[in-house]
């Protein structure tokens, strides 16, 4: 059955400031990687998670190191809270030699084998299937690791979701599929594009265990997550989470505002419930932080972005003969 939990169950200060400053810090790094395609020095497209933060970051706070991760396109903050230096994912995006992956990969394919984050997949859908693979592989090994799979609400009609679900039952792998309903996939409202609309549902046509969860709030991601985390490894079993969100900015930096397909009301409205704005609340309220730790936290923040955007404007540009390293090819 569904549940839009709230609670906040062995939350201190150290939690709490942890939280705060990942979910600043995506927020300011996704601002700054705007701006740099605005100035041109982000080439391709660009897909923002601005409004998403507490999804990652709630579910990456119970993961252990070893643990696993891997996404779609929009995986910035994903990427980061996983544990990747932000200097290197921005220079990434610069398209520069000290990239996570030398800058070949782009925004849309971070990759960090020294964070166990598997990737950003271009294609909708795709990454579903090796996700079920990583489990795959984790149990063949017989370790005790999971997966957390991020995917959109566009992805749920592809062949490739249903494929998934049916293996890591039918297989009992320990992956996490959470799916970040943001209601709108490209530019289609999710009651034009699945019949059922309650994502988290689809779970039991494969006996999979699921729930829906207040994606603009941390905690409840923090807890869901933490439950289906600790049900994988004890019992070897998946798990479907639908995390209800919503992205302020539109499909890509190509449809800055996505007003073609929800109107400036509907978005304004949906700023009211803005996952940072929630928790610093919550956090002054529950006296876990103080206004001057707060302060404290956005400006560390602002500090390592600027270093993140010094970083990569520094680092040089690949070299030619690159194109010939980091391939496969036979004999």
């Amino acid at each position: 059955m569904a549940q839009l939990n709230t609670a906040a169950p062995g939350v201190d200060a150290g939690l709490a400031r942890q939280l705060l400053s990942q979910m600043m810090l995506i927020r300011r790094f996704e601002e700054k990687a705007a701006e740099s395609y605005a100035l041109g020095k982000i080439g391709g497209f660009l897909h923002l998670y601005i409004g998403e933060e507490a999804v990652a970051v709630g579910a990456s706070s119970v993961l252990r190191p070893d643990d696993y991760a891997i996404s779609a396109y929009r995986e910035h903050g994903h990427c980061l809270a996983k544990g990747s230096d932000p200097r290197r994912v921005m220079a990434e995006l610069f398209g520069r030699r000290d990239g996570l992956c030398h800058g070949k990969g782009g925004s849309m394919h971070l990759f960090d084998k020294t964070t166990n984050f598997l990737g950003g997949h271009a294609i909708v859908g795709a990454h579903l299937p090796l996700a079920a693979g990583v489990a795959f592989a984790i149990k063949y090994r017989g370790g005790d690791q999971v997966i957390v799979c991020y995917f959109g609400d566009g992805a749920v009609a592809q062949g490739e979701f249903h494929e998934s679900m049916n293996l890591a039952a039918l297989w009992k792998l320990p992956v996490v599929y959470i799916c970040e309903n943001n209601r709108y996939a490209m530019g289609t409202s999710i009651e034009r594009a699945l019949a059922q609309t309650e994502i988290w549902r689809f779970g039991h046509a494969y006996g999979i265990p699921g729930e829906a969860v207040d994606g603009m709030d941390v905690l409840a991601v923090r807890e869901a997550v933490g439950r289906a985390v600790d049900r994988t490894r004890r019992e070897q079993e998946p798990t479907l989470l639908e995390a209800r969100t919503y992205r302020f900015r539109g499909h890509s930096m190509r449809d800055p505002a996505g007003a073609i397909y929800r109107t400036k009301e509907e978005v304004e409205h949906e700023k009211q419930r803005d996952p940072i704005l929630l928790f610093r609340t919550r956090c002054l309220q529950e006296g876990w932080l103080t206004e001057a730790d707060v302060k404290a936290v956005e400006k560390d923040v602002n500090d390592l972005i600027d270093e993140a955007v010094a970083f990569a404007d520094a680092s040089p540009e690949p070299p030619l003969e690159w194109l010939l390293t980091d391939i496969y090819k036979e004999g």
